[in-house]
């Protein structure tokens, strides 16, 4: 797993992390207390870092601190919930 750090920019609805002069992103929307994630890219060069992961999972501990349910729209986060069921108690 590469070392860094996660931000969130609550404007831009997106967790970011920026590696090696690249950004990787985890985006949502929130509508009504759900926070619908919409995306999660991480560049072609990254990948296999856990990256994704780290976004994914940062974006879910934040929903869970601020009382949101999440609605996974991105495959990637639906694969993740699926595979973390300590993640499912937040879906929507």
């Amino acid at each position: 797993m590469t070392a860094m750090t996660i931000t969130h920019d609550a404007a831009a609805g997106r967790f970011e992390a920026h590696i090696e002069g690249q950004l990787a992103e985890c985006s949502y929307r929130l509508v009504d207390g759900v926070m619908a994630i919409h995306h999660t890219g991480v560049p072609r060069a990254l990948e296999g870092r856990g990256i994704a992961a780290a976004l994914v999972q940062a974006a879910l501990a934040h929903a869970r601190a601020q009382g949101w349910r999440v609605r996974p729209l991105c495959s990637y986060v639906q694969v993740y919930m699926r595979r973390h069921p300590d993640t499912r108690d937040l879906l929507a």
